[in-house]
């Protein structure tokens, strides 16, 4: 390893063997000294305010495998090659939960979703870090083999991290009833949509354990939206401007609670790629967009709403008792085709986990891969 101390761009940089090379601010070394953080928590302890921006080391030499950088105020920092290297500034930092989606249409069928058992993913470390893996890759999977218990579908959504609560509880309950405050609690057909886009956050990965499915009809719709919207992308590039740059409202308000959001329809990150979507023409409230705004956004949220109605990107599978589907709820959309509930019973029991649980949970298991 090659050190040049480059004082008048303010930075050290290395350089490893094999040609990898890595630049490294004086401000960003201090700032991560190893001895800033506390041995335990893992949590930084150095306070930035306490140097000056300016900061510049006296000296600083290789030692072994180490970088060592002495600062004017006597401390000293010591910096392992290996650690410099993985967190070299302008290279991402390796996440296990990093899995790269693949989008999917309606010609995969329903075959090909990924499936796991409830035995393997619940007594296995290797098994559940498997099936996360393949589920984040696809948006959606189906477990298989879940006891008749509502308890079963939970213990696998806490497999993975905890349950996400929201107005309609903890759990909730997908059946047929009197009184229903909201469409998923009667018999008609549900078409393609993410739930809660009204919420702040809206919920990230959905469980839904069938129980009983005895009724006609009552197919579970899919549909991948990454790939939706990276269609009409390609088809109609102002439209997917439109989506991804102006936020519409959603509302949720029943007897008991009143919650309102904006969202864009579709959500980039950082790199331009879709990362969300959020869509439920049920829940979208009254669009207020100036109305030259107005004039442009119809036809591109109506280019996408088309795209809903397409059987091209839809995979309908019936859910049998025991079978849950899984799923990312900001990605994959999900419906159901209407049934008849004279002629046997339909129930579903859904829970929520949040991506960030989700992730969370790859990363760790990936520490014993």
């Amino acid at each position: 390893m090659d050190l040049t101390n480059r004082a008048e761009a303010r930075m050290i940089s290395l350089c490893w063997p094999d040609g990898t090379r890595g630049d490294f601010p004086y401000i960003w070394l201090r700032d991560n000294c190893p001895d800033g953080f506390h041995p335990e928590t893992r949590e930084r302890l150095f306070d930035l305010m306490s140097v000056p921006a300016d900061i510049a080391p006296q000296a600083c030499r290789l030692e072994g495998d180490s970088l060592v950088v002495a600062w004017p105020d006597g401390h000293v920092s010591r910096f392992e090659s290996g650690w410099l290297r993985a967190h070299r500034p302008g290279a991402a930092d390796p996440d296990p939960a990093r899995v790269a989606p693949e989008p999917w249409r309606g010609d995969s069928g329903a075959g090909a979703i990924p499936r796991v058992s409830a035995r393997d993913v619940l007594g296995s470390d290797a098994a559940l870090a498997d099936w996360l893996r393949a589920a984040r890759a696809w948006g959606v999977s189906i477990v298989t083999g879940l006891a008749d218990s509502p308890e079963a579908g939970m213990d696998v959504a806490r497999r993975i991290g905890f349950l996400r609560e929201t107005n309609f509880g903890r759990t909730f309950e997908v059946k047929s009833r009197r009184a229903p405050n909201n469409l998923a609690y009667t018999a008609h057909a549900l078409p393609l949509h993410t739930d809660l886009p009204n919420q702040e956050m809206p919920p990230g990965w959905q469980f839904l354990h069938c129980l009983v499915n005895e009724a006609d009809g009552g197919g579970s719709v899919f549909a991948d939206g990454m790939a939706m919207a990276e269609d009409l992308r390609a088809e109609d590039p102002a439209a997917f401007e439109l989506l991804s740059t102006v936020s519409i409202p959603f509302r949720f308000h029943d007897d008991g609670c009143d919650i309102r959001r904006r969202q864009h329809v579709i959500t980039l990150d950082g790199d331009g790629s879709v990362s969300e979507i959020c869509y439920n023409a049920h829940i979208a409230a009254v669009f207020d967009m100036a109305p030259d705004v107005l004039a442009a956004y119809y036809p591109a949220y109506r280019a996408f709403m088309a795209k809903m109605r397409d059987p091209a990107y839809q995979v309908t599978l019936q859910l049998g008792a025991g079978e849950m589907a899984v799923f990312d709820n900001r990605r994959v959309l999900h419906g159901r085709d209407a049934f008849d509930p004279a002629t046997g019973a339909r129930h579903l029991h859904g829970c929520y986990v949040d991506r960030g649980e989700f992730d969370s949970r790859l990363r760790v298991l990936a520490r014993a891969a």
